[in-house]
C-alpha cells in the first residue's frame, strides 16, 4: 500500500473513531437525560403527595376541632341557636377543606394511602352526621344539654380515630419515612 491510501484510510479510520465516539456521547447523555428527568418526575411526585398528606392532616385537625367548639357550645346552657347556627357554618366549612384535603390525597396516591383517606373521610362523615343530628334536636328542643346526642357524637368521634391513625401510617408508608 502506498502512503496516500494509507493516509486515507486512517483518515477513515479516524472519522469513524470521533463518529462512533460522538454516538456513544450522544447515548450516554440521552440516559442521563433519561435518570434526571424521572429523578425530577419523582421529586415532584413526593412533594404532591407531601402537600396533600399534610392538607389532609391538618384540616382533619381543623375540622375536629370545629366539632369540638360546636359540641361544648351547643352544651353550654347560656349559649343561643344563634351561637350554635354560626359554629354550625364554621364546622361547615372545615368539613369543606377537609374533602377537598381528601380529594387531593385520592389524586396524588399512591392507592393505599387513598383507600385509607377515604375510610378516614367516611368516619368523619359519621361523626359529621352525629354533629349535624345534635344541632337539629337541639333547634327542637331549644337547647343542646341532649345526652343522648352527646354520646352519638362521642361514640362516632371514638370511631374516626382508628381509621385517622390508619391515614397517617399509610402516608409515613408512601413517603418512605417509617425507615430508620
Amino acid at each position: 500500500m502506498d502512503a496516500s491510501v494509507v493516509g486515507v484510510v486512517g483518515a477513515a479510520i479516524g472519522a469513524l473513531g470521533a463518529v462512533a465516539g460522538g454516538w456513544v456521547s450522544v447515548l450516554g447523555q440521552g440516559r442521563q437525560h433519561q435518570r434526571q428527568l424521572r429523578a425530577d418526575r419523582e421529586q415532584r411526585r413526593e412533594a404532591a403527595r407531601r402537600e396533600a398528606y399534610g392538607a389532609c392532616i391538618a384540616s382533619t385537625k381543623v375540622l375536629s376541632a370545629a366539632w369540638w367548639r360546636f359540641s361544648d357550645l351547643v352544651w353550654d346552657e347560656r349559649s343561643t341557636p344563634e351561637q350554635w347556627r354560626v359554629s354550625f357554618a364554621e364546622v361547615h366549612q372545615a368539613w369543606t377543606q377537609f374533602s377537598t384535603a381528601v380529594a387531593a390525597v385520592t389524586v396524588a396516591g399512591p392507592v393505599a394511602a387513598a383507600d385509607a383517606a377515604d375510610q378516614l373521610r367516611v368516619a368523619m362523615y359519621e361523626w359529621e352526621q352525629a354533629g349535624m343530628f345534635w344541632f337539629a334536636a337541639a333547634l327542637r328542643e331549644g337547647h343542646g344539654r341532649l345526652a343522648d346526642c352527646d354520646e352519638r357524637f362521642k361514640q362516632a368521634w371514638q370511631a374516626k380515630r382508628a381509621p385517622d391513625r390508619a391515614f397517617q401510617q399509610a402516608a409515613r408508608e408512601a413517603l418512605g419515612t417509617e425507615e430508620s
